[in-house]
C-alpha cells in the first residue's frame, strides 16, 4: 500500500477513540432516549446506560492520550493528524453534545429547545477548537483553550450533577467558551499524563458505583463531578502563574543587564 494509506499503531488507537465516541452515542440513544420515548419508568436502565456512555467517553480520552504518546515514541502515518481531529470530533464533540440534547429531552425541569441550543454550542465549540488547533502554533507544552477531551468530560459532569436547568445550561456554555478561549492549559505529558490517567480510572470507578447503586455511590459521583469542574477552572491558573513568574524573571534579567 502507498505510505499515505498505511495505518500506524497510533492511528489504530485513534480509531479506537472514534469507536468509543460512536458507542457512547449508541448507549445514550438505546438506553436513555428510546426508553423515555416509550414511556418506560425503569430508572436503572437509564442509569446504567448513562454510566456506560460516559465511561466510553473516558475510554476515548485514554485512547486520545496514548495515541499521542505512541506517535511521539514510534511514528504516525501521514493521516495521523486528520484521523485524530475527526475522531476527537466524534468522541468529544458529537457524543457530549448529544448527551446534553438527550438530557434536555428526559430531565423533568429541562427545556428541550434551549438544551438543543446548548448542545449546538458545545458541538460548534469543539469544531472551532479543533480547526484552530490545526492552524495555530502554540509554544511547546501548552494548549490554547480547554482541550476537547477535558471539555467533553466537564460537560457530562455538569449534566450528571443534576443541578437546576439554568445553572446546568450556564455551566455548559461556560465550558464551551473555555474551549474556544485563549486560556492556556498544559499538555498532559510526563507526571501530568499519569495523573490524568489515574483520574480517568477513578472516574470510571465512581461511575460504576453510581450505576450499580452502591452505598454512597450518588455522593461519590457528585463529588467527582464537582472536582472535575474545579479542575477545569483551576488548572489554567497554574499556567497563568508560570507565565507571570517568567515575565518577572525576564524583567529582572533585563534590569540586571542594564546595570553597569
Amino acid at each position: 500500500m502507498p505510505l499515505s494509506l498505511r495505518l500506524s499503531i497510533a492511528d489504530t488507537l485513534t480509531l479506537g477513540n472514534a469507536t468509543c465516541g460512536f458507542m457512547a452515542v449508541y448507549f445514550t440513544t438505546t438506553g436513555i432516549l428510546i426508553p423515555h420515548l416509550q414511556g418506560s419508568q425503569e430508572t436503572g436502565m437509564a442509569r446504567h446506560s448513562a454510566a456506560t456512555a460516559v465511561i466510553l467517553m473516558l475510554c476515548a480520552a485514554v485512547f486520545d492520550l496514548f495515541d499521542g504518546l505512541v506517535a511521539r515514541k514510534l511514528r504516525s502515518s501521514p493521516m495521523g493528524a486528520e484521523l485524530d481531529n475527526l475522531s476527537d470530533l466524534i468522541s468529544f464533540g458529537l457524543a457530549p453534545a448529544y448527551f446534553v440534547l438527550v438530557y434536555g429531552m428526559v430531565a423533568d425541569d429541562a427545556h428541550q429547545r434551549v438544551a438543543a441550543l446548548g448542545a449546538i454550542v458545545v458541538l460548534l465549540a469543539v469544531v472551532l477548537r479543533l480547526a484552530r488547533f490545526s492552524c495555530v502554533t502554540m509554544k511547546d507544552g501548552m494548549f490554547q483553550g480547554m482541550p476537547s477531551p477535558f471539555g467533553a468530560l466537564t460537560v457530562v459532569s455538569i449534566v450528571l450533577l443534576e443541578l437546576p436547568f439554568v445553572a446546568t445550561l450556564l455551566a455548559i456554555l461556560g465550558t464551551a467558551w473555555l474551549m474556544v478561549s485563549r486560556v492556556e492549559y498544559p499538555k498532559p505529558r510526563g507526571p501530568l499524563a499519569a495523573a490524568m490517567l489515574s483520574w480517568i480510572v477513578v472516574s470510571m470507578g465512581l461511575l460504576a458505583a453510581w450505576a450499580f447503586d452502591a452505598p454512597g455511590g450518588q455522593l461519590l459521583l457528585q463529588t467527582g463531578c464537582a472536582l472535575q469542574l474545579v479542575l477545569g477552572a483551576v488548572i489554567p491558573l497554574f499556567a497563568t502563574a508560570r507565565r507571570v513568574n517568567n515575565f518577572r524573571d525576564n524583567r529582572r534579567e533585563a534590569r540586571a543587564a542594564q546595570l553597569p
